[in-house]
């Protein structure tokens, strides 16, 4: 019987995980990356004990140490700096591993080049952009844009929310899905503030500020900074912007105007954006949860299969996430038993994750407060109860999946 081989459309985090979680296992693959060339893209993320358990057990832990900042806190603000909630993260909320704040081009880098030197020569190409595919009993043949052909046991679509193979898969899908919320995102070297190490989700219903630090700065006592300034702007039943519009250079008379309701007692919030030399726009969208993933020797993974907006840090985990269970299954099952067996277990976990980021997620805790006391607090329990709060904020994490085992 021939060697398992695994085509990978698609080279970010989660189809670089599976490839180093393939060779882990002595699984062969292919990745195609569709960019010609590879570069640090991309502003800040945060990456869950979870899914860095998950890196950790790649051997990855001490390369993303070096580019990454462990988060200690997650505080919740409302937009005048009154704080209402607040929890320990990481290793200080109980985790063997940390929770990593960490530029996405950098953790990028990270896989990469772990990719590189791992596996044999010729499994990352680029250039290689999927066009369709045809599959048989035995296998898989991958088309690409220039004509080229690739031939595998398994075609694993890890292409992202724009997703050809999805297109493929569903050509009846409903479409990327945008919430009428525009996201303002940069980062900047700044002084660093609370620790150097906490997280800040501040704001209320019309408006939202996150802020955390990502990397050690070029100077002591500074931080690279992630700034992410989210405003809703449009009618959610409009579609969103053309594709054309995403990742757009953002412009300082758009942007500060929603800063300028914020009170964050430690930091000039519009001195921070107007610090940062570049920064861009974003529409805050996902796509409805898909009722199956795979058909025969194909399936999905991370965006492609679940993008989710951007609340509660799960995007690149919950692709790490996939990448690991993907490549469990396919060591144990034969190919179309182990991709059944895949979608099986993640399919209905992430679906649950995109319908609760689609209610704000553990952001919710800031809505709840905001419309129940719009100008602020005097007493915090006035407004809301502890048992409250914690339901919101750990019934998130219990969901999905990185709540401390107690």
């Amino acid at each position: 019987m021939p060697a398992m081989h695994v085509l990978i459309a698609g080279g970010g985090v989660g189809g670089l995980t599976l490839a180093l979680s393939l060779q882990e296992r002595g699984i062969g693959c292919t990745v195609f990356e569709a960019a010609a060339r590879v570069a640090p893209l991309g502003v800040g993320i945060n990456t869950l004990p979870h899914a860095i358990r998950e890196l950790a057990a790649l051997g990855l832990l001490p390369a993303l140490d070096a580019v990454a900042v462990r988060t200690r806190d997650l505080r919740y603000l409302n937009r005048f700096g009154q704080e209402i909630w607040s929890e320990p993260r990481g290793t200080w909320a109980g985790h063997e591993v940390p929770q990593f704040s960490i530029h996405r081009g950098r953790l990028h880098q990270v896989l990469w080049q772990a990719v590189r030197e791992r596996l044999p020569r010729g499994s990352l190409v680029t250039g290689a952009r999927l066009a369709g595919f045809r599959q048989d009993r035995s296998g898989v043949t991958a088309r690409f844009a220039d004509g080229s052909t690739a031939r595998g046991a398994v075609l694993v679509g890890a292409d992202g929310i724009h997703s050809v193979l999805r297109a493929r898969l569903y050509p009846k899908d409903g479409g990327i899905r945008w919430n009428g919320i525009q996201m303002w995102r940069g980062a900047v070297e700044w002084p660093e503030f609370e620790g150097g190490d906490t997280m800040i989700v501040a704001g209320d219903m019309a408006e939202k500020l996150v802020l955390y630090p990502i990397a050690q700065g070029s100077r002591p006592g500074t931080r690279l900074t992630n700034w992410v300034v989210c405003a809703r702007i449009g009618d959610a039943a409009k579609p969103p912007p053309r594709r054309q519009d995403w990742s757009r250079p953002g412009r300082l008379e758009e942007v500060l105007p929603h800063v300028a309701r914020f009170r964050i007692p430690f930091l000039d919030v519009a001195a921070l954006v107007r610090a940062t030399p570049e920064f861009w726009e974003y529409p805050m969208c996902d796509r409805d949860p898909l009722p199956t993933w795979t058909r025969g020797r194909v399936t999905l993974l991370g965006d492609a299969a679940h993008p989710m907006y951007p609340v509660g840090s799960n995007g690149a985990s919950q692709a790490v996430l996939d990448a690991r269970c993907l490549a469990g299954m396919l060591a144990a099952r034969p190919p179309a038993e182990a991709l059944a067996a895949y979608e099986a277990e993640r399919l209905p976990k992430t679906a649950e994750i995109v319908r609760s980021n689609r209610l704000g997620g553990p952001e919710r805790v800031v809505d709840v407060v905001s419309e129940r006391a719009p100008e602020g607090f005097a007493r915090l329990e006035d407004v809301i109860t502890r048992e409250e709060l914690a339901a919101i904020a750990g019934g998130y994490a219990a969901m999905a999946g990185f709540a401390v085992a107690r």
